[in-house]
């Protein structure tokens, strides 16, 4: 058979993401949720450490969506109402009211004509960028932009590709230059990198592709994954545009997964751009999207962010990320300026993150190691995150912890 001639060069490869320390696939198993208690926030029991309860401070649940019975609730209607599944694409076996009314909400809440859903917001992002890539089209890209953006890229095979050196406008204006020779510009941008939670100034790239425009035949689009900031920064949750200033961008695609605490991704526009993106993206037109269940629980969760209550989780979520950010720093560690709540302890060095983490893990705490050669040498960091359904105590208990770390500072 087939595989019996490349299994052990699998195996071989496996082996040296292991000896690298990139290994991914040795995913933690949580097996019960404990909710909110008192002064306490959710606890996760995991596969293998007994009722050891831990905090949670790896999530992307920013506002801590998808334990609300509120949403929850949602879902739950909307499953028994529509089933369980969607069934087929939507172009083939129609779509579903919480669909429609999800897209429609969205666009509102951004202030644009209308809203595409996608599987996921990586989906969402290799599905727009090829599609918007003609013969004489370049993307210029911010160097420490997701994954995701790297690759759509790769798949959208431009006539030129530009990398700028991360927030360098100087290095923008550089890439801008060097792709005269082309119709169309893509500018793409994460709105808030994961890793760091420091944030594009989409002010100032706008006006830089503003002012560059029309030496292109087809003008300059600007693009932005802002799934790490819709719901989790700007006074009302609206993401980096509101915490910047900037105004809406071109193409704006952002995540239902970690503020709203559901599923799926979604891009959002003027209506031209979403019409021609639901007629030629192929992981909208030939994958099946979320589920009505999961559309509802949606709708319910942006009605919460959108309100009183909303406002005042975010309130929440911000006093509370600084509460954690400025002990760390009192404590003698290594931190990045920001409002956002990824809060990275910058270690710079694999072996010490390595013993770090173990330590958490061992105390109940559970964040986000990254090492070299994920990170470059010297750019190792835990990645903490912090919710909305943390409280105080939860707060100081990882700073007790933290404190008391028995290596040096």
């Amino acid at each position: 058979m087939p595989l019996d001639r490349i299994k052990h060069r699998l195996a071989q490869e496996i082996g040296q993401i292991d000896a690298s320390g990139a290994a991914k696939r040795r995913e933690p198993v949580i097996t019960k949720v404990l909710r909110a208690h008192g002064a306490r926030g959710p606890r996760y029991l995991i596969e293998d450490e007994g009722e050891q309860p831990f905090i949670r401070m790896n999530s992307n649940a920013y506002l801590g969506m998808a334990l609300r019975e509120e949403v929850i609730a949602a879902e739950e209607h909307a499953v028994r109402a529509f089933g369980a599944g969607p069934g087929a694409v939507r172009f083939i076996s129609g779509t579903y009211a919480p669909h429609v009314e999800l897209e429609r909400r969205l666009a509102a809440f951004h202030g644009r004509e209308a809203a595409l859903v996608f599987s996921s917001a990586y989906a969402t992002v290799m599905g727009v960028l090829p599609v918007l890539v003609t013969p004489d089209t370049a993307i210029i890209s911010d160097a420490l932009n997701h994954n995701c953006i790297i690759n759509a890229a790769r798949l959208a095979q431009p006539k030129e590709k530009h990398v700028y050196v991360h927030l360098d406008s100087g290095g923008l204006e550089d890439c801008l230059t060097q792709a005269a020779g082309c119709e169309r510009v893509l500018v793409v941008t994460d709105g808030i990198f994961s890793m760091r939670g420091d944030y594009a100034p989409l002010a100032e790239i706008k006006k830089i592709a503003a002012r560059f425009d029309g030496l292109f035949k087809e003008g300059v689009l600007m693009i932005v994954d802002d799934s790490h900031g819709v719901g989790a920064i700007g006074a009302t949750g609206r993401g980096t545009e509101e915490h910047t200033g900037s105004g809406p961008v071109d193409l704006l695609i952002a995540t239902l997964g970690k503020a709203f605490g559901v599923n799926g991704g979604y891009v959002t526009g003027e209506r031209v751009l979403i019409d021609y993106l639901r007629e030629k993206a192929p992981l909208y037109i030939y994958s099946n999207p979320i589920t009505p269940g999961e559309a509802a629980a949606a709708v319910k969760a942006l009605d919460i962010v959108d309100s009183s209550a909303g406002r005042g989780l975010l309130g929440r979520l911000r006093r509370l990320t600084l509460r954690f950010r400025q002990a760390l720093i009192n404590l003698g560690y290594e931190t990045l300026a920001g409002e956002h709540p990824v809060v990275p302890l910058l270690l710079r060095d694999t072996a010490r993150t390595r013993t770090m983490v173990q330590y958490l893990t061992t105390h109940g705490i559970l964040a986000t190691g990254l090492y070299y050669p994920v990170v470059p040498r010297g750019e190792e960091e835990i990645r903490f995150q912090i919710s909305a359904d943390h409280t105080e105590a939860d707060i100081d208990e990882v700073l007790a912890v933290l404190g008391a770390f028995p290596g040096p500072v």
